[in-house]
Protein backbone atom coordinates (compact mmCIF):
# COMPACT_ATOMS: atom_id res chain seq x y z
CA UNK A 1 0.00 0.00 0.00
CA UNK A 2 0.94 3.65 0.15
CA UNK A 3 3.69 5.15 2.23
CA UNK A 4 2.06 7.58 4.67
CA UNK A 5 3.57 10.70 3.09
CA UNK A 6 2.63 9.52 -0.38
CA UNK A 7 -0.94 8.92 0.75
CA UNK A 8 -1.27 12.34 2.38
CA UNK A 9 0.17 14.15 -0.64
CA UNK A 10 -2.03 12.25 -3.10
CA UNK A 11 -5.17 12.83 -1.01
CA UNK A 12 -4.51 16.58 -0.74
CA UNK A 13 -3.88 16.77 -4.46
CA UNK A 14 -7.00 14.68 -4.99
CA UNK A 15 -9.20 17.22 -3.21
CA UNK A 16 -7.78 20.02 -5.37
CA UNK A 17 -8.12 17.91 -8.52
CA UNK A 18 -11.66 16.90 -7.60
CA UNK A 19 -12.61 20.53 -7.09
CA UNK A 20 -11.18 21.45 -10.48
CA UNK A 21 -12.98 18.56 -12.16
CA UNK A 22 -16.21 19.43 -10.38
CA UNK A 23 -16.09 22.99 -11.71
CA UNK A 24 -15.16 22.41 -15.36
CA UNK A 25 -16.09 18.75 -15.85
CA UNK A 26 -12.57 17.42 -16.35
CA UNK A 27 -8.99 17.87 -15.16
CA UNK A 28 -8.88 15.50 -12.17
CA UNK A 29 -7.07 12.72 -14.02
CA UNK A 30 -4.78 15.15 -15.81
CA UNK A 31 -3.63 16.62 -12.51
CA UNK A 32 -3.23 13.29 -10.69
CA UNK A 33 -1.92 11.01 -13.41
CA UNK A 34 1.69 12.24 -13.63
CA UNK A 35 2.08 11.86 -9.84
CA UNK A 36 0.60 8.35 -9.88
CA UNK A 37 2.82 7.31 -12.81
CA UNK A 38 5.94 8.55 -11.03
CA UNK A 39 4.99 6.72 -7.81
CA UNK A 40 3.63 3.47 -9.22
CA UNK A 41 4.40 3.25 -12.94
CA UNK A 42 1.83 3.60 -15.75
CA UNK A 43 0.60 0.01 -15.78
CA UNK A 44 -0.52 0.29 -12.16
CA UNK A 45 -1.43 3.99 -12.25
CA UNK A 46 -3.93 3.57 -15.09
CA UNK A 47 -6.25 1.07 -13.32
CA UNK A 48 -5.88 3.01 -10.03
CA UNK A 49 -7.01 6.17 -11.78
CA UNK A 50 -9.82 4.28 -13.52
CA UNK A 51 -11.27 3.28 -10.14
CA UNK A 52 -10.77 6.77 -8.71
CA UNK A 53 -12.47 8.29 -11.76
CA UNK A 54 -15.52 6.11 -11.11
CA UNK A 55 -16.03 7.79 -7.75
CA UNK A 56 -15.20 11.25 -9.08
CA UNK A 57 -17.77 11.04 -11.86
CA UNK A 58 -20.35 9.41 -9.57
CA UNK A 59 -20.06 12.34 -7.18
CA UNK A 60 -20.60 14.86 -9.99
CA UNK A 61 -23.70 12.97 -11.06
CA UNK A 62 -25.00 13.07 -7.48
CA UNK A 63 -24.37 16.81 -7.21
CA UNK A 64 -26.23 17.61 -10.48
CA UNK A 65 -28.57 14.59 -10.75
CA UNK A 66 -31.68 16.54 -11.76
CA UNK A 67 -29.85 18.14 -14.69
CA UNK A 68 -28.92 14.91 -16.57
CA UNK A 69 -29.82 14.83 -20.28
CA UNK A 70 -30.72 11.14 -20.61
CA UNK A 71 -30.89 11.11 -24.42
CA UNK A 72 -27.39 12.52 -24.70
CA UNK A 73 -26.12 10.03 -22.13
CA UNK A 74 -27.68 7.11 -24.03
CA UNK A 75 -26.21 8.22 -27.36
CA UNK A 76 -22.73 8.68 -25.96
CA UNK A 77 -22.54 5.55 -23.81
CA UNK A 78 -23.99 3.25 -26.49
CA UNK A 79 -20.74 3.53 -28.45
CA UNK A 80 -18.37 4.77 -25.74
CA UNK A 81 -18.76 1.76 -23.45
CA UNK A 82 -17.71 -0.97 -25.93
CA UNK A 83 -15.02 1.30 -27.38
CA UNK A 84 -13.53 1.85 -23.92
CA UNK A 85 -13.40 -1.91 -23.34
CA UNK A 86 -11.51 -2.32 -26.61
CA UNK A 87 -9.12 0.50 -25.70
CA UNK A 88 -8.43 -0.98 -22.26
CA UNK A 89 -7.65 -4.35 -23.87
CA UNK A 90 -5.21 -2.58 -26.20
CA UNK A 91 -3.53 -0.83 -23.26
CA UNK A 92 -2.68 -4.13 -21.57
CA UNK A 93 -0.64 -5.24 -24.61
CA UNK A 94 1.42 -2.05 -25.03
CA UNK A 95 4.96 -1.79 -23.52
CA UNK A 96 5.10 0.50 -20.45
CA UNK A 97 7.38 3.12 -22.04
CA UNK A 98 5.05 3.56 -24.99
CA UNK A 99 2.12 4.09 -22.63
CA UNK A 100 3.96 7.01 -21.03
CA UNK A 101 4.91 8.48 -24.41
CA UNK A 102 1.37 8.10 -25.75
CA UNK A 103 -0.15 9.80 -22.68
CA UNK A 104 2.37 12.64 -22.79
CA UNK A 105 1.88 13.32 -26.50
CA UNK A 106 -1.89 13.07 -26.12
CA UNK A 107 -2.01 15.68 -23.34
CA UNK A 108 0.10 18.07 -25.42
CA UNK A 109 -1.96 17.48 -28.58
CA UNK A 110 -5.21 18.25 -26.75
CA UNK A 111 -4.21 21.93 -26.31
CA UNK A 112 -4.39 22.90 -30.02
CA UNK A 113 -7.26 20.45 -30.61
CA UNK A 114 -9.45 22.17 -28.01
CA UNK A 115 -8.72 25.59 -29.46
CA UNK A 116 -9.54 24.36 -32.97
CA UNK A 117 -12.92 23.01 -31.82
CA UNK A 118 -13.87 26.14 -29.93
CA UNK A 119 -12.84 28.54 -32.73
CA UNK A 120 -15.22 26.77 -35.09
CA UNK A 121 -18.13 27.04 -32.64
CA UNK A 122 -18.87 23.33 -33.11
CA UNK A 123 -22.54 22.26 -33.01
CA UNK A 124 -23.57 18.61 -33.13
CA UNK A 125 -26.62 16.34 -32.79
CA UNK A 126 -27.16 13.04 -30.97
CA UNK A 127 -25.86 10.71 -33.68
CA UNK A 128 -22.70 12.80 -33.98
CA UNK A 129 -22.32 12.58 -30.21
CA UNK A 130 -22.52 8.80 -30.57
CA UNK A 131 -19.67 8.90 -33.11
CA UNK A 132 -17.67 11.03 -30.71
CA UNK A 133 -18.40 8.48 -27.98
CA UNK A 134 -16.81 5.70 -30.02
CA UNK A 135 -13.66 7.74 -30.67
CA UNK A 136 -13.31 9.19 -27.17
CA UNK A 137 -14.22 5.89 -25.50
CA UNK A 138 -11.44 4.00 -27.28
CA UNK A 139 -8.85 6.67 -26.52
CA UNK A 140 -10.00 6.81 -22.88
CA UNK A 141 -9.35 3.07 -22.62
CA UNK A 142 -5.70 3.76 -23.45
CA UNK A 143 -4.73 7.16 -22.08
CA UNK A 144 -6.84 7.48 -18.89
CA UNK A 145 -8.40 10.91 -19.42
CA UNK A 146 -9.92 12.48 -22.52
CA UNK A 147 -11.97 15.10 -20.69
CA UNK A 148 -10.51 18.10 -22.54
CA UNK A 149 -11.51 16.50 -25.87
CA UNK A 150 -14.73 15.01 -24.53
CA UNK A 151 -16.12 18.21 -23.05
CA UNK A 152 -16.49 20.21 -26.29
CA UNK A 153 -18.81 17.57 -27.76
CA UNK A 154 -21.23 17.79 -24.85
CA UNK A 155 -21.05 21.57 -24.89
CA UNK A 156 -21.64 21.56 -28.64
CA UNK A 157 -24.90 19.71 -28.02
CA UNK A 158 -26.10 22.79 -26.15
CA UNK A 159 -25.58 21.52 -22.61
CA UNK A 160 -24.38 24.10 -20.10
CA UNK A 161 -23.42 24.29 -16.42
CA UNK A 162 -25.23 21.63 -14.36
CA UNK A 163 -26.65 19.79 -17.38
CA UNK A 164 -23.21 19.59 -18.98
CA UNK A 165 -21.47 18.54 -15.75
CA UNK A 166 -24.07 15.87 -14.93
CA UNK A 167 -24.42 14.36 -18.42
CA UNK A 168 -20.71 14.32 -19.20
CA UNK A 169 -19.98 12.77 -15.80
CA UNK A 170 -22.62 10.06 -16.24
CA UNK A 171 -21.28 9.21 -19.71
CA UNK A 172 -17.74 9.08 -18.35
CA UNK A 173 -18.93 6.92 -15.46
CA UNK A 174 -20.26 4.34 -17.93
CA UNK A 175 -17.01 4.41 -19.91
CA UNK A 176 -14.80 4.04 -16.83
CA UNK A 177 -16.96 1.18 -15.55
CA UNK A 178 -16.41 -0.66 -18.81
CA UNK A 179 -12.68 -0.02 -18.55
CA UNK A 180 -12.52 -1.23 -14.93
CA UNK A 181 -14.37 -4.44 -15.83
CA UNK A 182 -11.80 -5.18 -18.54
CA UNK A 183 -8.92 -4.55 -16.14
CA UNK A 184 -10.54 -6.85 -13.58
CA UNK A 185 -11.13 -9.60 -16.11
CA UNK A 186 -7.47 -9.52 -17.20
CA UNK A 187 -6.19 -9.55 -13.61
CA UNK A 188 -4.95 -5.95 -13.85
CA UNK A 189 -7.17 -4.78 -10.99
CA UNK A 190 -6.20 -6.78 -7.87
CA UNK A 191 -7.58 -5.74 -4.49
CA UNK A 192 -4.51 -3.65 -3.61
CA UNK A 193 -4.88 -1.51 -6.74
CA UNK A 194 -8.65 -1.35 -6.29
CA UNK A 195 -8.15 -0.11 -2.72
CA UNK A 196 -5.75 2.59 -3.85
CA UNK A 197 -8.31 3.73 -6.41
CA UNK A 198 -11.02 3.92 -3.74
CA UNK A 199 -8.81 5.96 -1.42
CA UNK A 200 -7.89 8.45 -4.14
CA UNK A 201 -11.46 8.51 -5.42
CA UNK A 202 -12.75 9.51 -1.98
CA UNK A 203 -10.63 12.67 -2.09
CA UNK A 204 -11.91 13.45 -5.58
CA UNK A 205 -15.47 13.12 -4.29
CA UNK A 206 -14.81 15.69 -1.57
CA UNK A 207 -13.54 18.07 -4.21
CA UNK A 208 -16.63 17.55 -6.37
CA UNK A 209 -18.94 18.69 -3.59
CA UNK A 210 -16.73 21.69 -2.80
CA UNK A 211 -16.82 22.67 -6.47
CA UNK A 212 -20.57 23.19 -6.66
CA UNK A 213 -20.25 26.55 -4.93
CA UNK A 214 -17.69 27.73 -7.48
CA UNK A 215 -19.40 26.79 -10.74
CA UNK A 216 -21.26 30.08 -11.20
CA UNK A 217 -18.38 32.30 -10.05
CA UNK A 218 -15.47 31.56 -12.40
CA UNK A 219 -15.08 32.78 -15.98
CA UNK A 220 -14.76 30.31 -18.90
CA UNK A 221 -11.52 31.97 -20.02
CA UNK A 222 -9.96 31.21 -16.65
CA UNK A 223 -10.96 27.56 -16.99
CA UNK A 224 -9.37 27.29 -20.44
CA UNK A 225 -6.05 28.80 -19.38
CA UNK A 226 -5.93 26.67 -16.24
CA UNK A 227 -6.61 23.39 -18.00
CA UNK A 228 -4.17 24.14 -20.82
CA UNK A 229 -1.49 24.85 -18.23
CA UNK A 230 -2.26 21.50 -16.60
CA UNK A 231 -2.12 19.74 -19.96
CA UNK A 232 1.25 21.29 -20.76
CA UNK A 233 2.82 20.38 -17.42
CA UNK A 234 1.30 16.89 -17.39
CA UNK A 235 2.32 16.13 -20.97
CA UNK A 236 5.92 17.21 -20.40
CA UNK A 237 6.03 15.26 -17.12
CA UNK A 238 4.85 12.07 -18.81
CA UNK A 239 7.37 12.42 -21.65
CA UNK A 240 10.13 13.16 -19.15
CA UNK A 241 9.24 10.02 -17.20
CA UNK A 242 9.38 7.93 -20.38
CA UNK A 243 12.78 9.30 -21.39
CA UNK A 244 14.48 9.35 -17.98
CA UNK A 245 13.25 6.13 -16.34
CA UNK A 246 13.70 3.61 -19.17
Amino acid sequence: MFLHLDLLAVLLLGVVAGTLGGVIGFGSSIMLMPVLVILYGPREAVPVMAVAALLANASRVLVWWREVDWRAFAAYSATGVPAAALGASTLLTIPQRWIEIAMGLFFLAVIPARRWLYRRNLRINLWQLALAGAFVGYITGIVVSTGPINAPFFLALGLVKGAYLATEALGSLAVYTSKAIVFRSFGALPMEIFSKGLIIGSSLMVGSFVAKRLVLRLEPEQFSLLIEGLLLVSGLTMLGAALLTH
